[in-house]
């Protein structure tokens, strides 16, 4: 109609639409597909306000933004070199750690609900947990594999680490906080082993402690420990404990230990471990100057959301298929035979049969991670950063792998070598069948081992370095060997002879049959071979006190528990030199 105003057509909503256009003041639309409606949550004010982001493009600069602005994320560079992502550089023992300490925190804590820390009830909240608590069982599990899982992990990415020379500059400091995690992941789990309260805690835990009462000055087993007049009741063992023995103060200081103190230390040094490969640089070093980087979302962190849910689904089939282990009540009364350490720590356990527990306890341990902090600081060779180089780090890597290579052997043999009262069991033997004590031992005299142990040590550091010539390792390793089966050889046959002729080997080296001369023969090859050639192939040249000097003096302590295993499997020999007075015996 003509003059009349045409006005424009209102568009038509629902009621859900016009109620939140009128809680929102502004006008709404639902949204009519995925898309849409995924727009409409990440452009939301809730959105925004937490996760600091907007619409995904799937651009470089979105892929770099989701990195900066996580709060997890952000400890990862936006970029990084391809070769850092493919599994068999890392194989992701780091994540993997870190992740098993996540999945750890979360079921100790719901275990924590159940569990009261007294002789009185802990036992009896383990078996609440296995039969009475839902699914407490499964919590307990995981808890328990989980912990040696970590164990194993940690341990196998300071392997990583090592072969890949990611410890080296700028890294140096970070792989200290390596091996302070690693002893930190240790003692957390020896902490957390006397919780359950039955036999095998019990006495995994007093057969660990008791090395601790053997601490220099500190223990009252331990040398010097007179001059401070440090008695059972007053050393660094009853400070662990709360008393002489493994009771109720025990626990619950190991229950402290175990859910608070060390996991708060352990959490705190995660960060700084974290923050310093953020700002120190992924490891993995180019193959060539100019290669690309790629973007870490989501070429690393999808790799590393895989291997954590591959990590979980081992750790359950783990849980479901094999029970955490729950003996009979802890009674202090019984004495199992034989009472063995945590697995981790059967090799301490196992060096017991040959040093005296202050060397085998408290040094031995001590020179472990000193001599682990060191390495970085010793090794200068500048190759071999960044990616695995055995021809370019070849001492460095033998030398590593050697030390391990002995540490799990030790452990091996502590777990299924040894049987009741500690007897030689090989693994097919049966422990019912009782074993004759073994012969007894016998010390060398000081005014003999004394100098022994000067010599070796003298010739040790002085050899490698005096004899200027490069051996040729075509020769020096078969005459090697050639010359330590004849060491062997000749022994067996003067040990043969002399052995109804002489009262003082008659009594003291009885037998020394196939296995001692198997004993003599590959233990000298290993000291020749690991004291002598590779570092006169490799180091003599090093600067003495900074290089030459400390590696060799590591080398030589490695060896020389090899040689003392050796002089008491083979000799039956105890002590090379004693002092017993102060309790100073080697």
């Amino acid at each position: 109609m003509a003059g009349s105003t045409q006005t424009p057509e209102t568009p038509k909503t629902n009621g859900l639409e016009a109620l939140l256009a009128k809680i929102t003041g502004n006008g709404f639309k639902l949204p009519s597909n995925a898309d849409e409606a995924k727009k409409l949550v990440t452009n939301s004010q809730v959105w925004r306000s937490v996760f600091r982001g907007g619409v995904w493009k799937n651009t470089p600069r979105d892929r770099a933004a989701h990195i900066i602005g996580n709060v997890w994320l952000h400890l990862h560079p936006v970029r990084v070199r391809p070769r850092a992502l493919k599994i068999t550089y890392s194989w992701g023992m780091g994540g993997i750690s870190f992740w098993l300490f996540l999945l750890l925190t979360i079921s100790g804590i719901l275990l924590m609900f159940y569990y009261r820390p007294s002789p009185d009830m802990a036992y009896r909240d383990m078996k609440d947990l296995e039969f009475a608590v839902s699914y407490g069982w499964f919590w307990r599990n995981m808890h328990r594999w989980g912990a040696h899982a970590m164990v194993i992990t940690v341990i196998l990415h300071m392997i990583r680490v090592f072969l890949t020379g990611a410890y080296k500059s700028p890294r140096e400091f970070n792989w200290v906080i390596g091996v302070v995690l690693l002893s930190l992941t240790l003692f957390l789990s020896f902490t957390g082993y006397l919780l359950p309260w039955d036999q095998l805690a019990l006495w995994a835990v007093t057969v660990g402690t008791n090395m601790a009462g053997a601490t220099p000055f500190l223990g009252n087993e331990g040398p010097f420990s007179a001059l401070l007049n440090i008695r059972i009741n007053n050393d660094v063992r009853f400070g662990l404990l709360g008393g002489t023995t493994v009771g109720e103060a025990t626990l619950i200081r190991f229950y402290v230990l175990h859910c608070v103190f060390v996991p708060v230390i352990a959490g705190a040094l995660l960060m700084l471990h974290f923050w310093r490969i953020r700002k120190d640089s992924f490891s993995a070093a180019p193959y060539s100057p100019n290669e690309e980087k790629v973007e870490v979302w989501p070429n690393l962190i999808a790799r590393e959301y895989v291997a954590a849910a591959l990590t979980t689904v081992a750790i359950l089939v783990w849980t479901l298929l094999i029970n955490a282990p729950l003996e009979e009540a802890a009674n202090p009364t019984v004495t199992p035979n034989p009472s063995k350490a945590p697995w981790y720590f059967l090799g301490l356990q196992e060096l017991l049969v040959y040093f005296d527990p202050w060397i085998a306890g408290v040094l031995l341990p001590n020179l472990i991670i000193v001599g682990l902090c060191a390495i970085p600081y010793i090794d200068r060779n500048p190759k071999g950063v960044g990616y695995y180089a055995w021809k370019e780090r070849p001492f460095a890597n033998t030398m590593f792998l050697f030390g391990v290579a002995m540490w799990f052997i030790l452990i091996y043999i502590g777990y299924a070598c040894r049987g009741p009262a500690w007897a030689w069991y090989w693994p097919w033997e049966n422990w019912n069948v009782h074993k004759a004590p073994p012969p007894a031992t016998w010390n060398i005299p000081n005014l003999v081992g004394g100098p022994m142990m000067a010599l070796y040590f003298a010739l040790g550091i002085g050899l490698p370095r005096l004899i200027k010539k490069e051996l040729d390792w075509r020769v020096a390793i078969p005459t090697t060997a050639l010359l330590s089966i004849t060491a062997g050889l000749s022994l067996k046959i003067f040990h043969t002879l002399l052995v109804n002729k002489m009262d003082f080997i008659a009594q003291n080296i009885p037998h020394f049959g196939l296995g001692g001369f198997v004993l003599v023969s590959v233990f000298l090859f290993i000291t020749i071979f690991f004291g002598f050639l590779m570092p006169q192939r490799y180091i003599r040249e090093a600067p003495f006190f900074a290089i030459y000097g400390p590696t060799m003096t590591l080398a030589l302590l490695t060896i020389g528990v090899i040689l003392k295993m050796g002089a008491r499997l083979g000799f039956n020999i105890k002590y090379v030199f004693s002092i017993p007075q102060v309790n100073f015996n080697i």
